[in-house]
């Protein structure tokens, strides 16, 4: 996305942030021939100092969501490399599209839980695609709550936390993406005191995202690690942050 913006603004071309993000991700898909989604790309050139950004991929739509001050962002980097090229990623968003082909083309945010069973019984959908549509039905949903918890006046560190312990056992199950390096890495931030953690990108390996009182961030990173070690021996790296502005024209 910086590399985006600094030829745009060479040859005095504008777009707006989601054309400038889809032009990006249109270039991953010729380059590497990786079928990525627009996420990353959206949210690098979204991103806002003290939020979060919801988006909506479907609309291309997005809004801003603060983030109370008290949190403190840690992410833990695996140690176990992936080459999204070389992964089952493409296999996994391969099974999505046909889950969502056989419906219809409806969207997996259209409908609910509750719809599910009765649309993939329709369907006629076996037991993978179902798994696969189920995973982003309920993602979609459990996005929604997150929201909720963070917009209100008194967000329940409890209920965030399972909401995201949910997420990353879909992500485990349902879409069969994470590792034993990343279910240990949740499993450990929790025991550190994290109140909120799951595995974050496209899986087969990577990072964990964890959620923490800021005071305790730098206790937290360091217990992971250290446990981390000990459980696999294996590295992890830690690096605590906060959301901050995304790619921007200087100068």
């Amino acid at each position: 996305m910086a590399l985006a913006l600094a030829l745009c603004r060479s040859v005095g071309f504008e777009l707006e942030p989601f054309e400038l993000a889809r032009a990006a991700q249109a270039a991953e898909h010729r380059a590497v021939g990786v079928p990525c989604g627009v996420m990353d790309q959206a949210a690098s050139v979204l991103g806002r100092r003290g939020h979060a950004v919801l988006l909506d991929t479907s609309r291309l739509e997005h809004r801003f969501v603060p983030l109370p001050q008290s949190i403190a962002i840690v992410v833990v980097d695996s140690g176990t490399a992936r080459r999204l090229s070389d992964s089952r990623y493409a296999e996994r968003r391969a099974e999505l599209e046909r889950a969502i082909a056989a419906i219809g083309g409806r969207a997996p945010s259209s409908f609910s839980m509750d719809e599910l069973g009765t649309v993939a019984d329709s369907a006629r959908l076996d037991e993978v695609l179902m798994r696969r549509l189920r995973h982003a039905v309920a993602e979609n949903a459990r996005v929604r709550a997150v929201v909720e918890v963070l917009e209100s006046p008194q967000p329940d560190w409890q209920a965030l936390g399972a909401l995201f312990l949910a997420a990353h056992e879909s992500l485990r199950h349902d879409f069969e993406v994470s590792t034993p390096e990343l279910d240990a890495l949740v499993e450990l931030a929790y025991d550190a005191g994290a109140f909120a953690a799951r595995m974050t990108g496209a899986g087969f390996g990577g990072s964990i995202v964890a959620l923490c009182d800021r005071a305790h961030a730098a206790a937290v990173a360091r217990d992971v690690r250290a446990a981390y070690r000990q459980r696999t021996g294996c590295e992890a790296t830690t690096y605590v942050t906060s959301a901050a502005d995304g790619a921007r024209e200087v100068g």
